[in-house]
């Protein structure tokens, strides 16, 4: 089936995106561990991707935990360090994309406000043709709605869609709608797959 349309995952596809490993050199790794057990920051960035707003959804947060507080806050105020660096073979393979003339999205969980801000740090975030980011959607992978949105926005058969998505529940929602997947275990692994579709030569996928 021919590919009309390639769709990037963000997060540790693009962008690492590893809070764990900010906070063990920040403050340590047994403190992050008792933070972690005790704090849901994971919940509390679940709600920031579903469309809550981002300073006050973690100030908020901030004030349940007071023992934590500052370091709650962290993932707001130097969130840019959780958010870096970025995987530059796999910006690579965006651009290469794009030059051929080939169609790419972002579908991305991914909040509003920090969306913003990464765009401003990460210029190749203003180079995808169609943005679907869950904050502003209301709407997150894997659950099926933000799947449809994608469909009816770009109006592509979904069997001629390409996603990349490091999470496999993220996969597995895309292919039950017929998409073509690639699980994201590192850029040399999709590069390979771009070239096995006939959308990029080895060199360009270099």
């Amino acid at each position: 089936m021919p590919v009309n349309a390639v769709i990037f995952d963000i997060g540790n596809v693009l962008i690492e995106w590893q809070p764990e490993r900010y906070y063990d050199r920040v403050i340590g790794a047994d403190r992050r561990r008792a933070m972690f057990t005790e704090v849901d920051l994971h919940g509390m960035n679940d709600l920031v991707d579903q469309g809550h707003h981002f300073t006050d959804t973690i100030y908020g947060w901030a004030e349940k935990y007071p023992e934590w507080r500052d370091e709650i806050r962290m993932w707001h105020d130097n969130w840019i360090e959780l958010a870096a660096p970025d995987i530059p073979h796999s910006v690579r393979l965006l651009r290469a994309l794009r030059s051929k003339g080939l169609p790419v999205f972002a579908l991305t969980n991914f909040g509003v406000q920090n969306f913003d801000y990464a765009t401003t740090v990460y210029a190749f975030l203003n180079e995808f043709d169609r943005h679907y980011v869950s904050g502003r959607l209301k709407a997150v992978k894997p659950h099926a709605p933000i799947y449809e949105m994608v469909e009816a926005d770009c109006r592509l058969a979904p069997e001629t869609l390409l996603f990349t998505d490091d999470r496999m529940e993220n996969i597995d929602a895309a292919t039950a709608r017929g998409w073509q997947a690639h699980h994201f275990e590192g850029p040399q692994g999709w590069a390979a797959r771009l070239v096995s579709e006939g959308l990029l030569t080895e060199s360009e996928a270099a």
